[in-house]
């Protein structure tokens, strides 16, 4: 039930904060591949989670821009 949950919480976001959203992941997923290469990565479905919240946000924030546009 937690997906559903940042899913509601993605789609109330403003583009803006989409954009924002997405930054945030990359550098969570840039710091989870570091500790991936280094061998300190405890948590290894955390990555595959990450990845998917960044291509949850990318949609909404594509959906959002062809809603604005026709």
């Amino acid at each position: 039930m937690k997906s559903k949950q940042r899913l509601s919480d993605i789609k109330a976001m403003t583009e803006d904060q989409l954009n924002d959203e997405v930054l945030k992941l990359k550098k969570e997923q840039f710091n989870l591949r570091f500790q991936r290469a280094t061998g300190q990565l405890e948590n290894t479905s955390r990555v595959r989670v990450v990845r998917r919240d960044i291509a949850r946000a990318k949609t909404i924030a594509a959906q959002k821009r062809a809603n604005q546009q026709g």
